[in-house]
């Protein structure tokens, strides 16, 4: 059952996870070029695709640490400090998309956003993909593991 929940959680993270990071980076640019020509449909659409895909891949998201805790509570790791860390961060990392990222998408694509909007998406954009980077170190790496990882 471990390898079954092992198994569904990094597939988890890598159909839900990887959009959001990859759409969450394309965003800022795509939004520059749409705010430099308000009338060109193909620039807007990009922008509001892939804030859905932000949406809607950020939503489905929340099965990754479902499926993250059934897993380490089968391994019985629940107590290390390495998958605490993950938990903390993993945590910030849904604040910051859920608090920073997601607000900024929705005004540049209803029309309110400006320059310097894009600018400060960015850096939280880069926040969120740095603290998702972190935490699947901490998945592979799992200081103190007895797996010889």
């Amino acid at each position: 059952m471990t390898k079954f929940l092992l198994a569904v959680h990094v597939l988890a993270a890598i159909v839900a996870i990887g959009p959001v990071t990859v759409a969450a980076s394309m965003f800022p640019p795509a939004a520059r070029r749409a705010l430099a020509a308000p009338d060109d449909p193909r620039a807007t659409g990009t922008v509001a695709v892939l804030h859905r895909i932000c949406q809607v891949y950020g939503l489905v998201g929340v099965v990754v640490p479902v499926f993250g805790f059934a897993t380490a509570s089968a391994m019985g790791v629940l107590g290390s400090a390495w998958l605490i860390t993950s938990i903390v961060l993993t945590v910030l990392a849904a604040v910051v998309l859920i608090a920073l990222v997601l607000p900024r998408q929705d005004a540049l694509v209803a029309g309110s956003g400006t320059a310097e909007t894009t600018v400060r998406l960015a850096m939280f954009t880069g926040m969120f993909n740095v603290l998702w980077a972190v935490v699947t170190v901490l998945m592979i790496v799992r200081p103190g593991s007895t797996t010889g990882a």
